[in-house]
């Protein structure tokens, strides 16, 4: 309700008369039966295009702030999907939601006061227009809330190197000067990061140089495919998390361990 209310003004919204919606009986129903299915081809050619031609309130109030770039599952060009405000504080929110879930996991008091390596995309961000690019997880850790940059590593210095090759090498001859009890990031990254680390200070394992390593919360892909390699780079289990944070949104995370 409160997502139609909000964009029934704007020319989507016009389009797909979201104030007649508002007024039917169940507003879920009314809306799955009137607004068509899209794919990202089409809602960009009818929709989105407009954004980079100076239109306002297209499928959103105002203007986005950033545009977030993937390659998704389909296609051959990258993809820029638009990434509001309201956007970035809803995946805000939803990454404290996780954090205050850790608390239904069987973990250590002292957990809470490690370090988290989130390991994503560049937050050097491109500027076109008025308005920033780069993929998710650049522009999310752009955004992390003030509080939790003690905790944030690698650092925004090295979250903004461009260059993955160069930025995963910075990482690993730094690692020893954290204390890490969390990581995040896709799985195939995650695992190029920990070998990096691995080989550089020429140890068995990741928890030769992070023994308080405890979490890691994977997202991207799925993680089953990863499971062998990524507990071969490991010295003792860790507690792993399923989290699903994709170009269009923060879609879920787990919440409480699996039975």
């Amino acid at each position: 309700m409160t997502l139609l209310e909000t964009a029934k003004n704007t020319k989507f919204g016009e389009a797909y008369d979201f104030s007649a919606l508002l007024e039917s009986e169940i507003p879920s129903e009314a809306f799955a039966k009137r607004i068509p299915y899209f794919d990202y081809n089409e809602i960009n050619e009818k929709w989105w295009s407009k954004l980079h031609r100076g239109a306002t309130d297209v499928t959103w109030p105002g203007s986005p702030s950033y545009f977030a770039l993937s390659s998704g599952t389909t296609g051959k060009t990258s993809k820029r999907i638009p990434v509001t405000d309201a956007m970035i504080a809803a995946i805000k929110e939803a990454g404290i939601s996780q954090v205050t879930a850790l608390s239904n996991f069987d973990l250590p008091a002292d957990f809470f006061s490690k370090e988290a390596m989130m390991l994503g995309s560049s937050t050097d961000l491109i500027e076109k227009d008025d308005h920033l690019e780069g993929e998710i997880s650049g522009i999310t850790a752009s955004n992390i809330p003030f509080w939790f940059k003690g905790f944030y590593k690698p650092g925004e210095d090295i979250a903004r190197i461009g260059d993955w090759d160069e930025r995963v090498a910075t990482i690993a001859k730094r690692a020893k000067e954290w204390d890490i009890g969390a990581l995040s990031g896709i799985p195939s990254w995650m695992e190029l990061m920990l070998k990096a680390v691995i080989s550089y200070h020429k140890v068995d394992h990741i928890h030769d140089v992070w023994p308080n390593l405890q979490v890691y919360t994977s997202g991207g892909v799925a993680f089953g495919p990863y499971e062998k390699s990524f507990n071969a780079l490991l010295g003792k289990p860790v507690t792993v998390i399923d989290t699903y944070l994709a170009s269009e949104g923060f879609i879920a995370f787990q919440s409480r361990p699996r039975n």
